[in-house]
């Protein structure tokens, strides 16, 4: 049967298998390449359903069929490849946010890039806290599917917050609205007696089942995006599925709408930079700087700033610049600092923020005070131009390895590990020696406030011992995390690249009932096949880069 030629007889958008479109969607930003059979378009929600139905009704003929939704494609774990069909909603299902100023709200499209969603709630001195450093590239779908977080999250927290209610099309092929339930409306539901009410009802059963054991698996730190949220869709109060269905990556349904609730912007704002000659006070800084409730504690390494550096002209662009001298001439303090300490190897960024700039400053007088133990050049910011120069230099950190390291490219596959800061002094080093037995060349920035760092080696992928190191080196580093209550992602998520070590991070047992919410919402096995439960190391090492 050709797909091909059958699914164009009722789909309104494009569906394309040339060459170069599917060598394209065989990729995202990780260290994966799996290639589709075809790439989708859809129009809109109805093109998405009749395509849901087309794969349904065809699945036993060819048990291969599936969809995986797609965004701007920036994911690092590959979570949106596979060998099926591509659905990609940026090209047509997107728009202009309907918000609702009053309420502080907004409707959008899943296929809405976020740096244009992020203009029009600026207009109403609103916005969506839980970005990714990756604003400037992703869509708003992608932020769902893989529960995204940022800078802000410190404060703000992650995406699965900000969701008030989702339209999602289901394996049957149905769209639905899926928000917060009472008691009484969660009973309701589940008496329908239809599709829909057999996934609340037989979600419900599951989690009721095994309550205990689901708590007990819950992740105990500030950021997590690993496995599938059981743990947070019921509190005898409300019922909301959307909890479920935030960080999946497109394996129980496809978004087709969200509504997310937005917060105010603070009028003021102040970076505290703080240069490290070292690694060693890192754990031990955090958590002095912690007690004084910043809005965000990132980082980034001396690798990173000497690319920035290196590409000046570049990181002006990103920042839409006007005057190039003033930019340049906002590197003072750095010059400064290397003439009389040397080149730091990390830069800390401690920003707070506020309504009353005076606070701001007091705030930041105690803060200087504390640290001065630590011995440690700083340096407060005082325009906003050199302010976004540093946020600039930590959000393109990846990017900058991506787009100028020749001979070697970024391999993140250990690029999202999270603990409670508490344990740093002691999980920081244990890190560092474990990355340099391989003796491995690795930046590191992150979100140090959370205890999560991306940790991206660069590695020639031609070579077949760089494709062994990626398995071996992740089972240790992953067995370090969970010595320590961590998280295997904090925000990038499992994809292809962490799936294999969810037994390893929840057991066999919470593993099952993963792999048993996936049969709930998708029998057949519909929807992006392989995440968050089937897929081992043996796919992953097939489907590793050799580029």
């Amino acid at each position: 049967m050709n797909h091909k030629t059958e699914i164009q007889n009722f789909f309104k958008g494009e569906v394309l298998d040339d060459e170069n479109t599917l060598t394209t969607y065989s990729i995202d930003t990780s260290l994966l390449k799996v290639r589709p059979k075809l790439v989708v378009f859809p129009k809109d929600t109805e093109d998405i359903k009749n395509l849901v139905l087309y794969v349904r009704e065809h699945k036993k003929e060819d048990p291969t069929l599936s969809i995986t939704p797609r965004a701007a494609g920036s994911d690092m774990s590959g979570g949106p490849l596979n060998e099926s069909i591509i659905l990609d909603v940026t090209k047509h299902i997107f728009g202009t946010p309907a918000i609702n100023a009053t309420n502080k709200t907004v409707q959008v499209l899943p296929g809405t890039f976020y740096r244009d969603f992020e203009k029009e709630t600026l207009k109403h001195d609103l916005i969506l806290p839980c970005y990714p450093a990756s604003k400037n590239l992703c869509a708003i779908g992608g932020m769902i599917g893989n529960n995204c977080a940022g800078e802000k999250t410190l404060i703000y927290g992650k995406m699965e917050d900000y969701i008030e209610s989702l339209k999602v099309v289901f394996a049957d092929g149905n769209e639905y609205e899926v928000k917060p339930l009472s008691r009484e409306e969660l009973r309701q539901k589940m008496n329908q007696g239809d599709f829909e009410g057999e996934v609340y009802k037989k979600i419900h059963d599951l989690i009721e089942t095994n309550k205990e054991k689901i708590m007990a698996a819950k992740p105990k730190v500030k950021k997590n995006s690993s496995g599938l949220y059981l743990w947070n869709v019921w509190d005898r109060d409300k019922f909301n599925l959307c909890k479920l269905i935030v960080g999946s990556q497109g394996t129980l349904g496809i978004v087709t709408e969200a509504t997310l609730r937005l917060v105010p912007v603070k009028k003021h704002s102040l970076l505290y930079v703080i240069f490290l000659k070292d690694l060693k006070p890192v754990a031990s800084l955090v958590n002095e700087l912690l007690k004084f409730e910043p809005e965000s504690i990132e980082s980034y390494d001396d690798h990173t700033l000497k690319l920035a550096i290196r590409f000046l002209p570049g990181i002006w662009k990103s920042m839409k610049g006007k005057n190039f001298f003033k930019f340049i001439w906002s590197f003072l303090p750095e010059a400064r600092m290397v003439l009389t300490g040397g080149f730091p190897k990390l830069v800390m960024l401690a920003e707070f923020a506020g309504n009353d700039p005076h606070h701001i400053d007091e705030t930041l007088k105690k803060v200087d005070t504390a640290i001065k133990k630590f011995h440690l050049k700083t340096h407060i910011t005082r325009s906003a131009t050199e302010t976004s120069k540093y946020w600039t230099i930590r959000r393109e950190s990846f990017n900058l390895l991506r787009k100028h390291i020749h001979g070697k490219r970024t391999a993140p596959f250990i690029d999202d590990v999270v603990v409670n800061p508490e344990h740093l002094p002691e999980f920081w080093p244990k890190l560092m020696k474990l990355l340099d037995e391989y003796k491995l060349i690795y930046t590191v920035a992150g979100h140090a406030g959370s205890g999560n760092f991306h940790v991206i080696p660069l590695m020639d992928m031609r070579k077949e011992e760089n494709h062994k190191i990626v398995i071996e080196l992740s089972e240790k580093v992953y067995d370090l995390v969970l010595e320590y209550g961590g998280s295997i992602t904090a925000e990038h998520n499992d994809g292809i690249i962490r799936t294999p070590y969810l037994k390893k991070m929840f057991g066999e047992h919470i593993l099952g009932l993963f792999q048993e919410t996936n049969l709930i919402f998708d029998p057949l096995d519909i929807f992006n096949p392989g995440k968050k439960g089937a897929q081992t190391s043996k796919y992953l090492s097939q489907h590793l880069v050799y580029s």
